[in-house]
């Protein structure tokens, strides 16, 4: 079977997770390809889209972008670019927010020569790529859609968000949603609803039952079918390194306890990590160091000790990183089924949550680690004082092979085989 797996970028953590199931299918010998609109890696069997641009289309821009600057130059309000509506909006809504995106793009998928040789499309996060409307009415192959966040079957967002920012107490402050925002997600949600209604060949998978539950009751999805597939990891690149070395390889000291943070991007509010910068500073422990990783720097008001290591690709230095540290932190208030907890378990260490999304799917309450009892400070508090006092231990193997059984990447990988070919009505190749 020819397998055709379709996502927007090959960096992030929806990226990564779609890379990870491709290298899978390609180890059980699926003829597997992955089709990228920005592609910056060299992953085996990865192309990029072929955009076709017209050598008129060259001029227009050209023109266009000489009328702006006449435009400003001499205050000629008529030849000056008009903003488009979309844009004001998504400039005006609170960047507290995760990514709101539109269900249309100037590019065919199905135009691409890899498409054509495809028994099966396998999209993941294909924002700003798929066009709903089109897609959906030129395509004729059976879809498997895998779902990494809320957006294929809502109105926009990624993440249909109840709360923005946190409040003087550490609890969530309720997010009210603006009526243009109303507007535009009927729209889009109509738009995907009458692109999708002559369509029956598709199938949803989601990684988290939180995911599933949310898209089964979805005004899209409820009639379709929703499988429930976890991620895959590579079990032989994270693991279980030397604690000691580990520590000495970033400069962490051995006598305190580290506290490790990691997301994409610090400042994501949706990461929450407000939450754990106010636990930490109301702990205020000479014991404790938080270490962490991503793009920008935390803020820490307090005696505690920073190591922030900055954005890493390199999944052998993340691992790396995660050996160093006594536990992760994940006080995400929305989450799928973060890689970031799956690489920690796989390294042995702990892992301390809010009990939202697909978090409570991999962390098992005093086994492999902690579960606050509500979603705000005072319970991240009591949740992390109670470890860094001792009161709960774990074997760092345990916590592994825990892991290994549920989000081994042979794993995944077979189960999409299995419904590949209930899709296509293939029989599977041994």
């Amino acid at each position: 079977m020819k397998i055709l797996i379709i996502n927007t970028f090959d960096t992030g953590g929806a990226a990564n997770a779609c890379i990870r199931l491709h290298k899978g299918l390609l180890n059980q010998g699926i003829d597997s390809k992955l089709l990228l609109l920005h592609k910056s890696k060299n992953v085996d069997c990865s192309y990029s889209f072929e955009r076709k641009q017209l050598v008129e289309n060259i001029y227009i821009k050209y023109l266009k972008k000489l009328k702006v600057k006449i435009a400003q130059k001499y205050n000629i309000k008529f030849l000056k670019e008009k903003i488009r509506p979309e844009k004001i909006f998504l400039r005006e809504r609170s960047q507290n927010l995760e990514l709101f995106s539109f269900p249309y793009s100037i590019h065919d998928i199905t135009q691409s020569r890899l498409y054509e040789e495809a028994d099966l499309v396998n999209l993941h996060w294909v924002a700003g790529f798929l066009d709903f409307e089109s897609f959906f009415t030129m395509n004729s192959k059976p879809v498997i859609w895998t779902l990494h966040d809320m957006n294929p079957f809502s109105g926009g967002e990624h993440y249909v968000e109840t709360s923005d920012g946190m409040d003087n107490d550490g609890f969530p402050v309720l997010r009210v949603v603006s009526e243009t925002e109303k507007l535009y997600s009927t729209n889009n949600l109509n738009l995907k609803t009458s692109s999708l209604s002559k369509f029956n060949n598709l199938t949803i998978v989601s990684p988290s039952r939180w995911l599933k539950q949310e898209a089964e009751k979805s005004q899209l999805f409820k009639n379709r079918k929703v499988s429930l597939i976890p991620y895959g990891m590579d079990v032989d690149l994270f693991k279980i390194r030397d604690k000691r070395f580990s520590r000495e390889l970033f400069n962490i000291p051995s006598d305190k306890k580290v506290v490790l943070f990691v997301a994409d991007h610090i400042e994501n509010s949706r990461k929450g990590y407000v939450y754990l910068k106010q636990t930490l500073e109301l702990l205020n422990r000479d014991d404790v160091i938080l270490c962490s990783i991503g793009k920008g720097k935390p803020e820490l008001n307090c005696d505690i000790e920073q190591i922030h290591l900055g954005h890493i690709s390199d999944e052998r230095i993340i691992s790396t990183i995660y050996s160093s540290a006594d536990v992760f932190v994940i006080p995400s208030l929305m989450d799928n089924l973060p890689n970031t907890v799956l690489e920690s378990l796989l390294c042995g260490t702990p892992v301390i949550g809010f009990p939202v999304g697909g978090i409570v799917d991999m962390v098992e309450d005093g086994k492999n680690g902690l579960l606050t009892s509500d979603v705000n400070v005072q319970s991240l508090k009591l949740t992390l004082e109670n470890f860094l006092n001792q009161q709960v231990s774990w074997s760092r193997n345990d916590i592994r092979q825990q892991a290994i059984l549920k989000y081994d990447q042979s794993i995944q990988a077979k189960k999409y085989i299995e419904l590949y070919a209930s899709v296509i009505n293939k029989p599977i190749q041994n």
